[in-house]
Order: structure tokens, then C-alpha cells, then sequence
């Protein structure tokens, strides 16, 4: 386990910095990449552990990838070309691998299995398997829902398929096994989740309409996807540690540049301008997903309440939110998140660990918080752990930006699974020493 320090920025954050890759959309390229025909290229390609895992799996599956830097070379063999591995496949600690291999990997001629890390091995897979079986799918796992899992490939039916939770991971599972199927499929969310598998399917050639409500998707089976160039936007999840950290940090004023601007993941921007900060947006010209700069200053915040309507456009930023209502003025009230007891950690728990730690009051609610803040933190222990989760880790680096004095972080190496360059993106705005 790594320790390191953390500095306070008593000058703030300032200039620009370019975020790595989105890795929701890294891993789907990918995925179509693989599925296809002819070449894909992927530049701006996220190289965290999690999205190398993604590769790593398809290259076992038999398809030609080659990297240079952060640009991906994928010769696709098709929806049908993949061919069965020599042993398990390892996901490592990133659950979208997992459970949208679990969607691609059902209609396969070949079965499949699924391991992963400690804590990958914790989370739950029913939630993916369960509707997957609604196709015909057999995706067997162990007693208690979790990996290891074995996929048992066979042939797909079509689906009218309700999804009974809001979740993007879960949706694109379904998705690529309608892709897979005899016959036109439908697939009905409660809430509209994240779309960049849909978004990336008609780029590659699938024929995927959603509702005007975006809450029901129809895919028309057996597409033939053909390669394409994928330019991968900055990771707004990624950007929204640095959009935080400058809005509570005096003396900030930093551009986030050419970050993801999709409106199923702008959500943290929406609660900044709601909290009152001083938050500019500039569009791109993008083929592709939508795309921007985004500048912000020190602010300050005011309360918020954030519902289950809210959620799914923010989950994973969610830790960050309770961040800023920890330093905002007046008593915030986040609900309808339980979703975040079943990632990384449960991360209601975890981040209300940390929060107390810095002082804050908060109540710990069955899905969610509510939390007073306060001008300053009044640290109970200086030493914070990562609880081996990547944004609990960068939710303590940004949360020491403005600390009376510097922070340890125990675990800091859990941070590489998704940005392994973040500290020193931090130390580049921050002129402190995060090392």
C-alpha cells in the first residue's frame, strides 16, 4: 500500500489542462472497434488500468490490437469472429468490462469465464445477468451474485426487457445481446442513463432508435459494424475533480479543455451552476460526442438537494457533490443514490468516513446524505485512506487543496485504475507537492 502527501494550493488552481480520455467511451470503442469489420482507430484513448483490462480481454478473444501512446489500432473480426480464450478473462477491478463482456460474450458459439480482483469480486453481476436471461442468455455466477462468472455463449431470442435499475453498464449489456439476437428487441429504462453505447452503434453502422423521452430503445439484430475513427473527449468525470477542486479553492481560475459535453453526464456542471459557481462553457466543433471548454473560479457555494431524477446524469460524481455541499453555506440534502453502495466500495459509507474525518457534519441516509458545511475543515486525522477505491482517493487529494495543513492518503495507488497521471495534473495547476 502507497502513502503520499498531500499539499494545500493556499494560491489556488490555475491555467489549463487537458483531461484524459472518457472511459466509458475508451472501453466502447474498443468493444465496436473488436465487433467490427476493418480498422478502428482511437486517439485521446484512456490508459488507465481499467480500459487495458477491456483490451487485454480482447486480445485474448483473438482480435489484433496494437497501441502507440494513448492511440488504439483495432482490426475488428466482426459480431461473430471472436474466438474462445486459452483461460479466464481478467477484469481486473473494472466492472463495465465486466458486465458488458457479459452482453457480448452471451450469443457467442463459446463460453466464457469472468474473474476479477477482490473487490470486482464483491459487486453484484445478477443485476446483469437476470435481464440477460430475459434474451435467452446463461451467464452463471457464483452463490452470492458475484464473480467469477462463467458465460455460457448460445444462440439469443428477442426481448421487451424493463430494466428495474437506472444504470448505463447494464443497458449496454442488453444492448449488445439484442445485437445478437433472432429479431427486433426493446429495452425500457425508469430513468434515461448515460448513451454513449447508442451514440458509438449508429457511428459504427447499427440501426438503434431511441424514444423521444430517451426511455426505450429499439436494435434491430445482426448489424454489420464497420471500423471507424474514434476521437476519445476528455473524461468529464475525470474534469469534475479539478471543476470541484478550483470552486472551493480561493484565488482559482482554471479551463478544463475539450471535455466530454454529453448531456447524460453533464450533471456535475448543472450542480456547480446551481450552487452558485462562476462556471463558462465554450462548445466544439465535434463530429462525435459533444465537446467543450469549460473555465471556472473560486466561488461561493450555496446548499443544494439532489433527488433520484438527478442521479444518473452525476453517479460517479456524486462523492464529489457531497464535497462541495461540505463546503458550501447551509445544509444539503443528497437522496435516491443507493446505487453507490454496490460500487467500487459503498461509497455512501466510504465518503461519509471521510467527510467526518475533515471535520464535516454529515448524516449517513440509506441512499445518500445530508450535510452542513462549513468555511473550514476542522480535521479530526490527518491521515485518509483510499479504502482501494480511485475516486475516493482523488476526492481526498482535492478535498487537501484547501486543508490547514498536508493530508496522507493511504492507498494512493487505487487513483491508477482510472487516472493514473491525475497527481501530477494537480501539482501542474497547483504548483504544490502531491507526491
Amino acid at each position: 500500500m502507497t502513502r503520499i502527501q498531500l499539499s494545500p494550493a493556499p494560491a489556488g488552481l490555475h491555467g489549463q489542462l487537458r483531461v484524459p480520455g472518457d472511459k466509458s467511451i475508451s472501453h466502447r470503442a474498443v468493444m465496436l472497434g473488436a465487433l467490427s469489420k476493418g480498422r478502428t482507430t482511437i486517439d485521446h484513448f484512456l490508459l488507465g488500468q481499467d480500459c487495458q483490462h477491456t483490451i487485454e480481454a480482447f486480445r485474448q478473444l483473438g482480435v489484433p490490437i496494437n497501441m502507440v501512446g494513448d492511440t488504439v489500432t483495432i482490426h475488428g473480426v466482426g459480431l461473430t469472429g471472436l474466438r474462445q480464450p486459452a483461460q479466464a478473462l481478467q477484469m481486473g477491478n473494472s466492472g463495465t468490462t465486466t458486465r458488458l463482456m457479459m452482453g457480448i460474450l452471451a450469443g457467442q458459439d463459446f463460453d466464457t469465464e469472468l474473474v476479477g480482483d477482490p473487490s470486482l469480486s464483491k459487486r453484484p453481476m445478477k443485476r446483469v445477468s437476470q435481464p440477460l436471461s430475459q434474451f435467452g442468455a446463461r451467464v452463471l455466477t457464483s452463490e452470492g451474485g458475484t464473480l467469477p462468472s462463467t458465460v455460457v455463449g448460445q444462440p439469443l431470442h428477442a426481448a421487451d426487457v424493463q430494466l428495474a435499475v437506472a444504470s448505463a453498464q447494464v443497458k449496454s449489456a442488453l444492448i449488445f445481446a439484442a445485437l445478437q439476437a433472432n429479431g427486433e428487441s426493446t429495452i425500457r429504462e425508469k430513468l434515461p442513463t448515460r448513451d454513449h453505447t447508442e451514440l458509438m452503434l449508429r457511428q459504427f453502422g447499427a440501426d438503434i432508435q431511441s424514444s423521444a423521452d430517451r426511455l426505450t430503445i429499439t436494435v434491430q439484430p445482426h448489424p454489420v459494424l464497420r471500423g471507424q475513427h474514434v476521437l476519445v473527449p476528455g473524461d468529464i468525470s475525470s474534469a469534475a475533480f479539478f471543476l470541484a477542486g478550483a470552486a472551493i479553492t480561493p484565488h482559482s481560475s482554471l479551463t478544463l479543455q475539450k471535455v466530454n459535453l454529453n448531456p447524460t453526464r453533464t450533471g456535475i456542471i448543472h450542480v456547480l451552476q446551481k450552487m452558485g459557481a462562476q462556471i463558462d462553457i465554450q462548445p466544439l466543433a465535434s463530429d462525435g460526442e459533444p465537446l467543450g471548454d469549460i473555465t471556472i473560479q473560486s466561488s461561493q457555494l450555496r446548499s443544494i438537494d439532489i433527488t433520484a431524477t438527478d442521479v444518473p446524469a452525476m453517479v460517479d460524481e456524486l462523492p464529489l457533490v457531497a464535497l462541495l455541499a461540505a463546503r458550501a453555506h447551509g445544509t444539503s440534502t443528497i437522496t435516491g443514490a443507493s446505487e453507490l453502495r454496490v460500487k467500487e466500495t459503498d461509497r455512501i459509507q466510504t465518503v461519509t468516513t471521510t467527510l467526518r474525518q475533515l471535520g464535516v457534519q454529515v448524516k449517513e441516509l440509506p441512499d445518500g446524505w445530508q450535510i452542513t458545511g462549513r468555511d473550514a475543515w476542522k480535521l479530526q486525522d490527518p491521515v485518509f485512506s483510499s479504502f482501494g477505491d480511485h475516486r475516493l482517493g482523488m476526492l481526498v487529494a482535492i478535498a487537501a487543496l484547501t486543508s490547514p495543513t498536508a493530508l496522507s492518503l493511504d492507498g494512493a495507488e487505487a487513483i491508477d485504475v482510472s487516472y493514473p497521471g491525475f497527481l501530477a495534473d494537480l501539482r501542474q495547476i497547483s504548483g504544490g507537492d502531491q507526491q
